[in-house]
C-alpha cells in the first residue's frame, strides 16, 4: 500500500506546485492592495463589470447550446457506426484540433472579413456583402468551431457502451422512437451531456483570443477584462486576480450544479 502512496507523490507535488500555488497567489493579490493590505474593495470593484460578464455568460451558453445540439445526434450516429468507420469519424473530429489554435481563427477571420471568402461568393450572387466579423455571432461561430469536439467526444464515448439491445429491446415493448429517445438513449448519455457541456463552457467563458480576432474588440469578454487588468495599459494586477476569482467561483457553482443533475440521474436509474 505505502508503495502506491509514494507512486501518487510526483502527482501530488505537480498539483501543490501548478494548481494549489497559484490558487493560493490568485486569492492573495485579490483581496490586498499595491501596498499588501487586506481589503475587499478589489471584490466589490468587480460589479462594475456586470455587463461584461452577462455578455460572457450569455454567448458561452449559446456556443455550449448549438455544440450540444450538433453534437448529441452527430456523436449517437458515430457510436452505432461500425469499427472502421467510427474510427474514421473520430480522427475527422479531431484532425482540425492537430492545427494551432490560432490559426483556426486566423482562418475564419479571413472566412469572415468584409473582403473574405464567404462576402466575396456573396457579391458573386448578389447577395452581399454581409458584415459577419466583429460581430457577437462571429464570436459565436469561432467558439462553437474550437470546442465542438469537446463536446463530441464525451457523448461518442458514453454512447458507444449503450447496447444495442437495449435499445431494441424497448423497441420489441411497443416503445415509439420518441419513446426510447426520451426513456433510454437520453438517460444513459447524461454522464456525456454533463461532462460536455463542462468543457465547452468553462473555455468558452473565458475565452480572449476568439473575442479579440473574431470579436473586433468591440465585444469584450471575462477573458480580455483579465487580460486587460494583467497586460494592458490599465496595469492592475489586484484587480484582475479578483475577477479571476469571482469568475472560478461562478464557474465551479456551475460545475457542482452539472454534478448534481448528474448524480440525481445516477439514483433514478438504480431506483429504477
Amino acid at each position: 500500500m505505502k508503495k502506491y502512496q509514494y507512486a501518487a507523490l510526483p502527482y501530488l507535488v505537480w498539483s501543490a506546485v501548478f494548481v494549489l500555488v497559484p490558487l493560493g497567489l490568485v486569492a492573495v493579490f485579490a483581496l490586498t492592495t499595491k501596498d499588501g493590505a487586506f481589503t475587499i474593495d478589489n471584490i466589490a470593484r468587480v460589479s462594475n463589470y456586470t455587463p461584461v460578464f452577462m455578455r460572457s455568460v450569455w454567448l458561452a451558453v449559446l456556443a455550449t447550446a448549438i455544440c450540444l445540439t450538433v453534437g448529441y445526434p452527430l456523436a449517437y450516429l458515430m457510436s452505432r457506426m461500425k469499427g472502421v468507420h467510427q474510427r474514421t469519424m473520430v480522427m475527422l473530429i479531431m484532425l482540425p484540433m492537430w492545427i494551432n489554435f490560432l490559426l483556426r481563427t486566423y482562418a475564419w477571420m479571413t472566412l469572415l472579413e468584409n473582403n473574405g471568402v464567404i462576402n466575396s461568393l456573396l457579391r458573386l450572387a448578389g447577395l452581399g456583402p454581409v458584415r459577419m466579423i466583429n460581430t457577437q455571432g462571429a464570436v459565436v461561430l469561432g467558439m462553437v468551431y474550437n470546442y465542438l469536439p469537446f463536446m463530441i467526444l464525451p457523448l461518442y464515448s458514453i454512447m458507444t457502451k449503450i447496447d444495442n439491445r437495449v435499445i431494441e429491446a424497448a423497441q420489441d415493448l411497443g416503445a415509439n422512437p420518441f419513446c426510447v429517445f426520451s426513456r433510454v438513449i437520453l438517460p444513459l448519455s447524461v454522464p456525456g451531456i454533463s461532462t460536455g457541456v463542462t468543457m465547452v463552457f468553462v473555455p468558452a467563458i473565458s475565452t480572449f483570443i476568439i473575442s479579440r480576432m473574431l470579436g473586433g474588440g468591440s465585444n469584450m469578454l471575462i477573458g480580455d477584462l483579465i487580460d486587460a487588468q494583467f497586460l494592458g495599459n490599465a496595469y492592475n494586477p489586484n484587480l484582475g486576480a479578483a475577477i479571476s476569482m469571482v469568475l472560478m467561483v461562478f464557474i465551479l457553482l456551475v460545475m457542482s450544479i452539472f454534478n448534481q443533475f448528474d448524480d440525481s440521474e445516477d439514483r433514478e436509474g438504480l431506483l429504477i
